[in-house]
């Protein structure tokens, strides 16, 4: 249940705006105000529209007018927007809103986008989104940093919401998130080169079951196809995640290679566009293998 008397807004009106809002069970959604810049665009903006109207919330035509009279702001856009989205929104907030930048950027953009969010006077939140919200919608396990920790902690638990407090600096939570992903997306990417390649040379049971008998954890073909699915389905965005963890690394003064070379995989993957169809492996690999056949080859 959302807090009594709290004007929400959302900045982005994915898949992960749609799951929290059915999470909290929301007495009167049309309360809620949404933008999406998706609406702005003439193949999405009905979709978008229908978007809305399923949810009951309030679209609205811009960034500006979905934030300005909300108490509470969730910004869930793609990596390489969250900045800009918040720059375009800042001169419209209220005075302490709470404005809980939910995007997978590296501290460096987290940081700056905070300049931009309290020179408003309102209070930025970095927040790490540490699973995927579905299943478990609004609560899905979040860390949460920033000088506005504890004021965040209450609302979001209000909210029925799980976050974690992870520092009182913005960038600490988002250090987490970023770090993590070399290893979560990179194996989403380890498994497509691998297992496509398999495929094409006629191994892959060869190959998985090589890998179940070292991994006997879970089953890595299970495990593989759901990481295709991601790929195929959020690859886009998850290249721009990846994109900031080189960022993260490179501040750190290492080498980017494996999150370099995951973002190119997921960009790839997702911009063929494909429907991931029913959860097989074998069908994924081939709809994959023989769509990018169509590409220029590598050398």
């Amino acid at each position: 249940m959302a807090t009594p008397g709290s004007s929400i807004a959302f900045i982005g009106f994915g898949e992960a705006a749609c799951a929290f809002l059915e999470g909290w069970a929301v007495d009167d959604p049309a309360s809620i105000r949404a933008y999406d810049i998706k609406s702005d665009q003439a193949n999405t903006r009905q979709t978008m529209l229908d978007r809305y109207r399923q949810h009951g919330v309030t679209g609205c035509d811009t960034a500006a007018a979905a934030v300005a009279q909300a108490d509470i702001v969730f910004s869930l856009v793609t990596a390489d927007c969250a900045h800009a989205a918040a720059r375009s929104a800042a001169p419209s907030l209220r005075a302490g809103a709470l404005w809980f930048d939910c995007n997978s950027c590296a501290p460096d953009t987290k940081k700056a986008t905070a300049a931009d969010i309290e020179a408003a006077n309102a209070c930025y939140v970095d927040v790490a989104v540490m699973a995927p919200v579905l299943p478990q919608r609004h609560r899905v396990p979040l860390l949460i940093s920033g000088p506005h920790t504890d004021d965040a902690l209450g609302v979001l638990q209000a909210l029925g919401m799980r976050p974690e407090p992870a520092g009182e600096t913005v960038g600490q939570a988002s250090s987490i998130k970023m770090l993590r992903s070399v290893m979560v997306k990179g194996i989403e990417a380890l498994c497509a080169e691998c297992l496509i390649a398999a495929r094409r040379a006629g191994v892959e049971d060869q190959v998985i079951a090589s890998l179940n008998a070292s991994v006997t954890q879970r089953d890595f073909g299970t495990q593989a196809s759901y990481n295709m699915e991601r790929m195929m389905v959020h690859g886009i965005r998850r290249a721009a995640e990846m994109r900031e963890v080189a960022v993260t690394v490179a501040a750190l003064g290492l080498p980017a290679d494996m999150a370099t070379a995951t973002a190119a995989w997921q960009d790839r993957i997702g911009h063929l566009g494909l429907d991931a169809g029913e959860d097989q492996l074998l069908p994924r690999l081939d709809h994959l293998s023989a769509m990018l056949r169509r590409l220029p080859s590598v050398e």
